[in-house]
C-alpha cells in the first residue's frame, strides 16, 4: 500500500485551486489519474497521451497525464507527496520515542532497586525474553584484566560446549570493537568459531563510564528474525544494565575496602570521623553523580525532538481542523455524493475519523506535554553541573522531586494513590547548593511515601487516605522554612533521636542503608547553616521542618566570626527537649560502646530473620550469609571498625 494517498492530498485545501491556477497559465488540457487509471481531476480536453508520475521514495502514486509542461504539476505533487511521507514518518517516532521514554522509565525503576549484579542481570534477560522472541540469552563481564569472560545470566543454549573468549567468535569480537551489531546469520558469519545453537543474535557491549564491562547477547533458532529496532530495544537495555552493574560492582568494591579498614586500627581513633563523613559523602557522591548524569543525558538527548514536535503539534491541530471544517462544507454543498465516492467513504469511515482525529491529537498534545514536563523537572533535579552556591527558586526543586517521584506516588495494587497537598508562600531566591537540597528533599519525601506504604498495606493499623503536605514560609526576612508532614503511622521518640544517626535504619535488611537522614543532617546544618527538626506521634503521622538562611554565604560569615569570639563547645547528647511545637531539633549523634553492642545485636538478629540458622554458624558462614545482604555487611564492617576503637566515646559522627 503506497505510503501517501494521492486521492487524500488532492482533497486538501486550495491545491485544487492552485492546480487550476498553473493550467490556466500554462493553456493546456491535463488529466490526474491513480495508479490504476482513476481519474480524480480532469481539466480542458486532452489531445495528447503523454503520462507523466507523481513519485514517493521511488514509489508511483498517480500519472498527470498531458503535454510536456505537465510535467511541472508532476514534480510538484511528488513534491507534496514528499512532504505528507515525512509528515507520517514523524508522526510514528514521535509515538516510538514515547513508548521508548516510558519502557525506559520502567526499567530504570526496577534496575535501580538491586545492588547485586546477578539479581540485575537475570532481571534483564527475563524482560527481554517476554519483549523480543529469543531461544537463547546471556550477559556476560569482562574480567578485570580483559582476558577472560564470566556468563552472569542465561537462559536456553547459546553454546555447545566452549564459552566465548574476547577477541574470538562472534561476541568476543563485538565486544572488541565496541559496537552493537545485529548478526541475522550467524552461520554464514567469518567470525563464527564453535558450533551455535542459535542462528540469529544481537549482541550489545555493555558500556559505562568509558569501559566496557561485557556484553549483553540474545539469539533465535530463526534467520533473519531481527531487525533495527530488535537492535535499539536491547541497547536500551544494555545501557541501564551497565550502570546498574556498575553501581553494584563499586558497590562491592566498597564493602571489600570497609573490610579490609579493620586492619588500620592504630589509626582509627584519630581519623575516625573523618573517615564516616568520607564514607557518607562517598555514597552521596556516587548515587547522585550516576543519578544527575542519567538524568542530564536522558533530558538533553530528548529535549530537543520533543520541543520539535510540541510545537508543530498546534499546526497540526489547525491544519485538521481547517480540513474537517473543508470536509463539513462539502458535505454540506453536496449531500449526495457519487457511487464511487460513497464507496470510498464507506472504506474510510469518515465520520469516525472527523470525530476521533481531534480526540487523538488532543492526546498527542496532552502527552508530549507531559514529556516536556518530565524533561524540565529532570533538569531541575539533577543539576549536576552546579557545585557552587546559586539563587534558585527553591519550590521549583521541590516539584521536580515530586515530578521524580510521581510513580510511587500514583495508585498500586495494595493501595490508593497517595495525594500531595502544597501550601507554597510567596518566596525570594535562595542562595544555597541546590543539587544538594534537592536531595534533602528526595530523603525526607521517600521515607513519607515509604511510611505510608507501610501504614496502609498493614492492616492493624487503619489509616485513611494517603496524604503528603508540604507548606513554605518566609520567616523573619532571613529564613525560608519548609515543612513537609504526612499521615502515616508516625514514630516514637526514641526513634526521632536516633533517625540522624549514620547506618541507624528501621527498615527491612536490604531496603535501606541508614545514611539517608544523615546526609540531610550535614547538607542542612553543615552545609547550609540550617535547621532541621522532626516531630511525630504513633498514629499521628511525621512532620520535618528543615529552615535555611536565604543567603547561605553571609550564615558562614557569621558562622565564622562566632567561631573566632567563643571557644566552641562539643555537643556530647542529644537534646532532650523539644521546642513549643513539638518538634525535636536534630543533633550530631554520638555513639557510646552500648549502642554499638546495640547495633551489633540488631545486625545479628535482622540477619537471623532471612538465614535462621545463623546462630550456630562459623564466621566464614556468617560472612557468607552476609553476602547476600550487602548492606548489612557494609553496615557490619563499619561497626567492627568502631569496636577497634580503644576511646569512641570522645569521637562525634
Amino acid at each position: 500500500m503506497p505510503a501517501v494517498s494521492l486521492r487524500k492530498m488532492l482533497n486538501k485545501k486550495e491545491l485544487p485551486s492552485l492546480i487550476h491556477n498553473l493550467v490556466y497559465q500554462f493553456n493546456i488540457a491535463i488529466d490526474v489519474e491513480l495508479v490504476d487509471g482513476t481519474k480524480l481531476i480532469s481539466i480542458g480536453e486532452q489531445t495528447v497521451e503523454n503520462r507523466y508520475p507523481i513519485e514517493v521514495s521511488g514509489e508511483i502514486i498517480g500519472w498527470v497525464v498531458g503535454q510536456e509542461q505537465a510535467t511541472l504539476l508532476a514534480n510538484l505533487l511528488s513534491f507534496l507527496a514528499k512532504q505528507e511521507a515525512e509528515k507520517k514518518v514523524l508522526a510514528k517516532e514521535l509515538l516510538e520515542r514515547y513508548q521508548e521514554i516510558d519502557l525506559f522509565d520502567d526499567i530504570s525503576t526496577q534496575l535501580t532497586t538491586s545492588l547485586d549484579t546477578r539479581q540485575i542481570a537475570q532481571l534483564v534477560l527475563q524482560e527481554l525474553s517476554q519483549l523480543i522472541e529469543s531461544s537463547a540469552g546471556m550477559i556476560l563481564l569482562l574480567s578485570p584484566d580483559a582476558s577472560a569472560f564470566e556468563i552472569i545470566a542465561e537462559f536456553g543454549v547459546f553454546f555447545d560446549h566452549n564459552q566465548p573468549e574476547p577477541g574470538k567468535g562472534i561476541i568476543g569480537n563485538i565486544v572488541q570493537s565496541n559496537r552493537a551489531e545485529l548478526v541475522n546469520d550467524v552461520q554464514a558469519d567469518p567470525r563464527l568459531e564453535g558450533q551455535k545453537k542459535v542462528s540469529a543474535m544481537i549482541c550489545v557491549p555493555l558500556r559505562a563510564k568509558e569501559r566496557v564491562l561485557g556484553a549483553i547477547a540474545i539469539g533465535t533458532a530463526k534467520t533473519d528474525s531481527y531487525k533495527a529496532e530488535h537492535l535499539k530495544l536491547v541497547s536500551i537495555f544494555a545501557s541501564q544494565t551497565a550502570i546498574a552493574i556498575d553501581k553494584a560492582v563499586l558497590y562491592e568494591q566498597s564493602t571489600q575496602a570497609a573490610v579490609q579498614a579493620k586492619a588500620q586500627t592504630q589509626k582509627l581513633q584519630q581519623a575516625l570521623h573523618e573517615l564516616q563523613l568520607a564514607q557518607t559523602k562517598l555514597i552521596q557522591s556516587e548515587k547522585m553523580s550516576s543519578l544527575g548524569q542519567l538524568i542530564a543525558g536522558v533530558a538533553h538527548e530528548i529535549n530537543n525532538p520533543v520541543n520539535f514536535i510540541y510545537g508543530n503539534l498546534r499546526y497540526v491541530a489547525e491544519y485538521a481542523q481547517d480540513l474537517l471544517h473543508l470536509l463539513e462544507k462539502y458535505q454540506k454543498f453536496l449531500p449526495v455524493a457519487p457511487p464511487e465516492l460513497e464507496s470510498e467513504l464507506d472504506d474510510i469511515d469518515l465520520e469516525f475519523i472527523m470525530q476521533d482525529l481531534p480526540k487523538l491529537l488532543d492526546s498527542m498534545k496532552l502527552g508530549t506535554g507531559r514529556i516536556v514536563e518530565i524533561v524540565q523537572s529532570l533538569k531541575n533535579f539533577s543539576r549536576h553541573d552546579e557545585a557552587e552556591m546559586k539563587a534558585v527558586n527553591i519550590h521549583d526543586g521541590i516539584d521536580g522531586t515530586l515530578m521524580i517521584l510521581h510513580h510511587r506516588l500514583k495508585a498500586a495494587i495494595r493501595r490508593p494513590k497517595i495525594e500531595i497537598v502544597k501550601d507554597y508562600a510567596k518566596l525570594p531566591l535562595i542562595e544555597c547548593y541546590p543539587g544538594q537540597l534537592n536531595q534533602v528533599f528526595m530523603n525526607i519525601l521517600a521515607n513519607a511515601i515509604d511510611a505510608l506504604e507501610e501504614g496502609m498495606g498493614n492492616e492493624e493499623i487503619s489509616l485513611p487516605t494517603g496524604q503528603i503536605t508540604i507548606r513554605t514560609e518566609f520567616l523573619d526576612n532571613q529564613w525560608v522554612v519548609i515543612r513537609i508532614a504526612d499521615n502515616g503511622p508516625g514514630m516514637k521518640e526514641e526513634v526521632i533521636r536516633r533517625i540522624y544517626d549514620p547506618f541507624f535504619t528501621t527498615k527491612d535488611v536490604g531496603k535501606g542503608t541508614g545514611l539517608g537522614m544523615a546526609i540531610s543532617y550535614q547538607i542542612v546544618v553543615n552545609k547550609h547553616r540550617g535547621m532541621l527538626k522532626c516531630r511525630s506521634q504513633p498514629g499521628e503521622g511525621t512532620e520535618f521542618w528543615i529552615q535555611i538562611p536565604v543567603n547561605c554565604a553571609l550564615a558562614d560569615a557569621a558562622e565564622e566570626q562566632n567561631s573566632a569570639s567563643e571557644s566552641p563547645v562539643p555537643t556530647t547528647e542529644l537534646s532532650s527537649t523539644s521546642d513549643a511545637d513539638g518538634f525535636i531539633p536534630s543533633t550530631a549523634p554520638m555513639l557510646k560502646p552500648t549502642d554499638l553492642l546495640i547495633r551489633h545485636t540488631q545486625l545479628i538478629q535482622r540477619l537471623s530473620q532471612h538465614s535462621p540458622a545463623v546462630e550456630g554458624a562459623s564466621p566464614d558462614q556468617i560472612y557468607q550469609m552476609f553476602q547476600h545482604h550487602p548492606i548489612s555487611l557494609k553496615l557490619y564492617a563499619t561497626l567492627l571498625s568502631w569496636f577497634c576503637c580503644s576511646n569512641p566515646t570522645q569521637t562525634r559522627h
